[in-house]
């Protein structure tokens, strides 16, 4: 990819091979170990919550 240019503002081309974007597919596993529910986990908790907590001390 070109740039960045700080010497100004300009307009910045690039010759892109798209033949790389499968090659680069390869580089970021997105079904691999975070596909595994024994490794990871994700919980959402979708109840409602109030906006202020107040907490005392007793």
């Amino acid at each position: 990819m070109a740039g960045p240019d700080y010497a100004g503002e300009t307009i910045l081309y690039a010759d892109i091979d798209l033949g790389e974007i499968v090659r680069g597919r390869y580089d970021f596993d997105v079904a691999g170990h975070y596909a595994r529910p024994d490794v990871f986990q994700l919980t959402v908790d979708e109840r409602a919550r109030t906006p202020v907590a107040r907490i005392t001390e007793r």
